[in-house]
C-alpha cells in the first residue's frame, strides 16, 4: 500500500522565488537576492511526539514527550543563514569565522529581527520569521523518533560538534574548532542540512515548560525572560545535538556560535494557542 500524499502549499511557485522544484525530498523554492542564494524546503502539516521518552540516553526534566499537532506547513530554510545573505541585507559581517557559505554567528535574537523586517521588505509576500519550537522540532525529526534524525547516535561525519565528547561517551572522534559551510554534511530526510550542530539555532520562542496533554499549533509563553535555542553547535558535546534537547538563553546575548534559520509563513497564533496551553515562562540558567 503507498503512502498517502503529502499536503501540498496553497501557491507554488511563490512570487519571490528565484527556482524551484521537486526531488525526493518534497518540494522546493529559493529566493535569491543580489546573487545570494537561498533554499526553502516545503514542511507539511502533521502531528509528532515532541520531546523525549524517559528511557533516552542523557534526556533532561524539561524534555517530556507530549504530542504536537501542526494544522499548518511552513517554508523552513534548507540551512541557517548564510554569512553572504546577512551581508547582502545588512551591509556587515559578525561572525567569528569568516567565509561566506558558513552560517552568521554571533547575532543575538534581537539581532536577528531587523534583519527578518529588511529581507521581507526586500522581497514582498516572503512572510519571513523564525521558526517556533515545535516546527524546529518537527523538521528536525523529519518523521523519525529517533534521538538524531540519523538515529540513535551520532558522528562528526554527520554533524559539526565536539567529538571529544560523543553521545555515548564511547569512541571519540573529530573536533573541527570552527563552523563549516552550510550544506557540506548529509541533510536529514526532510532535506535539511545541519539541524544538528554547527550553529545553535534561535527559535520565535520563550522558554517554558512543556504540557502535559496534547496541544495544537504550540507557541510558548506570552512573556519570559529567555528565548529557546535549538540543534547545539561546533564546540557542543554530541549530547545537546539530539532532536529533543531545549536551550535558552538572553534575547540580547551575542553568543558565540549562536545563528538562525528562517522559516516562511503565517505568523504564529500566540493568543490562542497562549489561551489553549495556559503556560507561564520559566527562567533557567544558561546550560
Amino acid at each position: 500500500m503507498s503512502a498517502p500524499p503529502r499536503p501540498q502549499p496553497e501557491r507554488f511557485p511563490a512570487p519571490w522565488a528565484s527556482d524551484w522544484g521537486e526531488d525526493p525530498c518534497g518540494l522546493w523554492q529559493a529566493l535569491t537576492y543580489l546573487g545570494v542564494r537561498q533554499g526553502f524546503r516545503w514542511i507539511p502539516p502533521g502531528r509528532f511526539q515532541m520531546g523525549s521518552p524517559q528511557g533516552e540516553h542523557a534526556r533532561d526534566d524539561d524534555e517530556r514527550q507530549h504530542e504536537v499537532i501542526l494544522t499548518r506547513g511552513c517554508w523552513l530554510a534548507e540551512t541557517a543563514c548564510t554569512q553572504a545573505l546577512w551581508q547582502a541585507v545588512m551591509g556587515e559581517n559578525p561572525s567569528h569565522f569568516k567565509g561566506e557559505q558558513r552560517p552568521v554567528e554571533q547575532v543575538s535574537w534581537h539581532d536577528v529581527q531587523p534583519f527578518i523586517d529588511r529581507l521581507n521588505g526586500l522581497a514582498p509576500g516572503l512572510a519571513a520569521r523564525l521558526p517556533t519550537e515545535a516546527e524546529w522540532e518537527y523538521a528536525c525529526r523529519a518523521g523519525t523518533t529517533t534521538p538524531f534524525s540519523c538515529g540513535e547516535d551520532i558522528d562528526p561525519g554527520q554533524a559539526n560538534y565536539d567529538g571529544n565528547y560523543p553521545y555515548r561517551g564511547e569512541k571519540k572522534g573529530l573536533y573541527r574548532e570552527q563552523t563549516v559551510d552550510v550544506a557540506s554534511l548529509p541533510a536529514n530526510p526532510w532535506g535539511l542540512y545541519e539541524m544538528h550542530g554547527n550553529v545553535w539555532e534561535w527559535c520565535q520562542d520563550w522558554f517554558g515548560e512543556y504540557p502535559s496533554s496534547s496541544v495544537s499549533d504550540p507557541v510558548g509563553p506570552a512573556s519570559g525572560g529567555r528565548r529557546v535555542r535549538r540543534g547545539g553547535s561546533w564546540f557542543s558535546d554530541g549530547r545537546y545535538l539530539r532532536c529533543a534537547y531545549r536551550s535558552h538563553l538572553d534575547p540580547g546575548n551575542r553568543f558565540q556560535g549562536a545563528g538562525f534559520r528562517l522559516v516562511l509563513g503565517p505568523q504564529p497564533r500566540l493568543e490562542e494557542a497562549g489561551r489553549e496551553r495556559g503556560r507561564t515562562a520559566r527562567v533557567g540558567s544558561e546550560r
